[in-house]
C-alpha cells in the first residue's frame, strides 16, 4: 500500500515537472510572465528532477544556464544517496 502511495506521488511530482517545464518554455517564447527558477528548483527538489531535467534537454529550455544543467543532476543524486541511505537503513 505504501509503495502505491509513493509510485503515485511521483508520477504526479514529474508530470508536474513536464508541464510546468512546457508551460515556461511557451511563456518565454511569447514574453510572458514566467515561471520563477527557484519554483523549477523546488519541483525539481521534490522528486521531480528526472523529469524535469529530461523535459529541458528535448525542449531545449534553460541549457544554456549552468544552475539547471549542473544544479539539478546534482539534486538527482542527492536524492538517490538519500533513498539508499533510508532503504539501508530500514533493513
Amino acid at each position: 500500500m505504501f509503495i502505491n502511495f509513493i509510485i503515485l506521488y511521483f508520477l504526479i511530482i514529474s508530470l508536474t515537472a513536464v508541464i510546468v517545464t512546457i508551460t515556461d518554455k511557451y511563456k518565454a517564447i511569447h514574453h510572458k510572465w514566467r515561471v520563477s527558477e527557484s519554483a523549477l528548483l523546488i519541483i525539481s527538489a521534490l522528486g521531480g528532477g528526472v523529469a524535469m531535467y529530461t523535459t529541458m534537454l528535448i525542449i531545449r529550455h534553460k541549457t544554456q544556464k549552468l544552475k539547471f544543467m549542473l544544479g539539478i543532476p546534482l539534486i538527482i543524486v542527492l536524492e538517490l544517496i538519500i533513498v539508499l541511505l533510508v532503504l539501508n537503513y530500514v533493513r
